[in-house]
């Protein structure tokens, strides 16, 4: 038998039966499901210091479990003294297991960290079944070695769904335990 992470366990045993039964769906496949987790950081300061992004990509393979890839400038703009193709940034993009261990830390260990957290806001989603969050800090992940950081970045989350409406997507993802400021 194949590993499968807690998360995924919990959404198909309990999250897909209590959509159905919210929703009054009538097939299993009209349920939401998580499609993938995004993960996006731009570096301002990369086109003074091109380590800046070498040290952002290792951070957050560290912290996605998987290769990031370098993001880079489409345009160039002289007033920012930025030069098209240069490198700006990091991005990795997490489907299946690997996706539902990052939702899982991301939940369970990162979120508690963060300081003064009295939840995510409820309000960013695209009106597509879309959900995006800003994370100010990446020292918040454990796998991060405080010793190691010479600046701190923040990132953007977004989770991309099957949900047809922002409330469906609302349910499904407070379903998975995502800790929302306005419980409704």
């Amino acid at each position: 038998m194949s590993y499968i992470p807690k998360l995924q366990k919990k959404y198909q045993e309990e999250v897909v039966p209590a959509l159905m039964e919210q929703f009054q769906y009538s097939s299993i496949m009209e349920v939401p499901r998580l499609k993938k987790i995004a993960i996006n950081q731009g570096i301002g300061e990369a086109t003074q210091d091109k380590k800046l992004v070498d040290n952002a990509i290792a951070e957050m393979s560290i912290i996605a479990g998987q290769q990031a890839v370098p993001t880079r400038a489409k345009k160039s703009i002289s007033n920012f003294k930025l030069r098209e193709d240069m490198t700006i940034g990091a991005r990795v993009t997490l489907r299946k297991s690997r996706m539902y261990e990052f939702l899982d830390r991301l939940i369970n260990v990162a979120l508690p960290r963060v300081r003064d957290f009295r939840g995510i806001n409820d309000k960013s989603f695209d009106g597509r079944g879309n959900y995006s969050m800003g994370i100010t800090e990446q020292i918040i992940f454990p796998e991060i070695d405080l010793d190691k950081v010479s600046n701190i970045n923040g990132m953007d989350v977004t989770f991309v769904t099957t949900a047809r409406t922002d409330a469906e997507a609302l349910a499904l993802l407070k379903a998975l335990g995502m800790p929302f400021r306005n419980q409704r």
